[in-house]
């Protein structure tokens, strides 16, 4: 717990069922430092022990514009290497853990702001979004997971023209691309995540676990091996007593069918 007078670079609220995480270090434009990042996943492991889902959000006028430079510009190469490898633990966390993280993003998502957007399993961007991936102009390369979550996501056409011209992406754009799953009005994207996140944490918690979990690793095998995998997990879901009860309540017509909205 940070004492008084000390400064705190990320917010937390328990709202029901859902962890609001914000990044609070709009001076500037919620930059992840190493101490962001410590804090941050202090963040993410309370709210995977006591919530169901988590939202994360930036304050200000921009989500995240990515790696505090001024402190990576000074550190030796181990410790940039270390730095790096610290990114992906924490966000590793986020997209393979046991609750859904979804981002709510505004303004800029740039750099690694992108690059934590895209650890979490869902991302909701308003009217303002915009996304980029300057490392090219910076002289430097991308180190938070971009290069396999971000490429996953738009492909590495896309990722390849962002990082070599400076290529700015609008949320519609980035939507089309892959990259975003909802857009909404200016304002409304805390708001929106906010209701996917109440959404998923009504879903069985072992589903939830076994979409964030096995999707991901079964893309990353053969289409045989991925099918094997496909039928293991489909069958351990479907013993879980959560499970049973569910699919009793739909046979016996307590629960409601899919229909469109």
């Amino acid at each position: 717990m940070a004492g008084s007078g000390e400064k705190t670079f990320v917010s937390y609220e328990m709202r029901g069922d859902i962890a609001l995480i914000g990044l609070t270090r709009p001076e500037k434009r919620n930059a992840i430092s190493d101490a962001v990042i410590e804090e941050f996943a202090l963040k993410v492991d309370r709210a995977t022990a006591e919530a169901k889902a988590a939202v994360i959000f930036g304050e200000g006028l921009h989500f995240c514009a990515g790696l505090d430079l001024l402190e990576h510009s000074e550190k030796p190469l181990l410790e940039s290497v270390l730095g790096s490898r610290r990114w992906h633990e924490v966000f590793a966390r986020m997209e393979r853990g046991r609750i859904p993280f979804i981002a709510a993003l505004h303004g800029a998502v740039v750099g690694g702001g992108f690059e934590l957007a895209s650890s979490c399993q869902l991302r909701v961007a308003d009217a303002t979004t915009y996304f980029g991936l300057p490392e090219g102009q910076r002289g430097i390369f991308v180190g938070g997971g971009g290069s396999v979550r971000i490429e996953r996501l738009i492909g590495t056409s896309r990722m390849t023209d962002m990082m070599l011209t400076g290529r700015v992406a609008k949320a519609e754009e980035m939507e089309r691309w892959g990259g975003v799953n909802y857009v909404v009005e200016a304002g409304a994207a805390l708001e929106k995540a906010i209701a996917l996140a109440e959404v998923t944490a009504t879903n069985s918690e072992f589903s939830n676990y076994a979409i964030m979990n096995a999707l991901p690793r079964i893309r990353d095998m053969s289409s045989e091996d991925g099918l094997f995998v496909e039928s293991a997990v489909s069958a351990l879901a479907s013993m879980t007593p959560e499970a049973q009860d569910r699919l009793r309540a739909f046979l016996e017509k307590r629960a409601g069918k899919v229909l469109a909205d």
